[in-house]
């Protein structure tokens, strides 16, 4: 039976930058960003490490994909993992994301982890809430 978790995270650095040749505004297009996160609640991680890669349908619309190295504690247990997050985002701000742990990542007190999680944000809040359910195998 997986164990359930909340809290809040909140983004501490967001580095964006294009890929590829400019594109009209409107177009599709491509960009990688580097983002420091801090965590509180169940998973306790400041300045996470992660990388997005964001593929824009819109100036306002688009999905990503992503990696994200947590270091610290989850419930107290204290190790490392990584996960996998893919999401949306929208014209009104809205962000929605689902994240996995990848396989065979976790260390210390975390090893055999897996779990699954998600979170709504909306742009300029400054904390986003998140679930994340998880078992420790």
């Amino acid at each position: 039976m997986a164990t359930q978790t909340t809290g809040h995270f909140t983004f501490a650095d967001w580095q964006e930058r294009p890929l590829g040749p400019a594109e009209p505004s409107g177009t599709p297009r491509l960009a990688h960003a580097s983002v420091t996160n801090t965590f509180t609640g169940g998973i306790e991680a400041a300045a996470t490490t992660c990388v997005y890669t964001i593929a824009y349908a819109t100036d306002k619309t688009g999905t990503y994909t992503g990696m994200e190295l947590l270091t610290g504690r989850l419930d107290g247990r204290e190790g490392a993992f990584v996960v996998e997050e893919r999401g949306t985002f929208e014209a009104d701000g809205s962000v929605n994301c689902v994240f996995e742990v990848v396989p065979g990542t976790a260390t210390g007190a975390l090893a055999g982890l897996r779990g699954t999680g998600s979170f709504t944000a909306r742009h300029g809040e400054p904390s986003v809430a998140y679930r994340f359910a998880y078992d420790l195998g």
